[in-house]
């Protein structure tokens, strides 16, 4: 990075905030893209935050169901 030099970059917090705020990145790059909020479709706020709710919603389910979904079973065949 610019004006960052190994004293910084080298650290174990300067890492571990780097993953937290790539996690983060993934969440904000996932409700534009997939989730359609890169411009808002709605006039007004109270519209706005309604989509934007209900997109963030969207998004919570689909990561609750990967995380209770248990990987299958190998299959054992004879």
């Amino acid at each position: 990075m610019a004006g960052l030099d190994g004293r910084a970059t080298g650290s174990k917090g300067y890492k571990i905030s780097q993953t937290i705020r790539k996690r983060a990145e993934q969440i904000f790059g996932w409700i534009k893209t997939v989730g359609g909020m890169r411009r808002s479709r709605y006039c007004g706020a109270e519209r706005t935050d309604a989509a934007c709710k209900w997109v963030s919603r969207r998004l919570n389910l689909l990561r609750l169901a990967k995380l209770s979904v248990s990987p299958p079973e190998a299959v054992v065949r004879a």
